[in-house]
């Protein structure tokens, strides 16, 4: 099948379905079902934030708690006395 052939099919099988009416529910149930969808999101997508927040709260506090930016002292050298 030739392109000039597939793009002839491709345009009946369009005109054939665009001349099937429609169900009037489907309006409805899809108006339903999208809103579902964006409520849904727009919950996963504050929740995300909020755990981003909260990730960054708790390495904030351990950072100021645990300092890892300050070099440990050295347990492994004896001071040096008498000198």
């Amino acid at each position: 099948m030739s392109g000039n052939d597939r793009d002839a099919a491709v345009r009946r099988l369009l005109a054939q379905a665009s001349s099937r009416p429609v169900p009037p529910e489907i309006h409805a149930e899809a108006v339903r079902r999208g809103g579902r969808m964006l409520r849904r999101r727009t919950v996963a997508r504050r929740l995300l934030w909020l755990l981003m927040f909260a990730a960054a709260v708790a390495f904030t506090v351990w950072a100021l708690t645990a300092r890892p930016w300050v070099e440990p002292p050295s347990d492994t050298t004896p001071p040096l006395t008498g000198w």
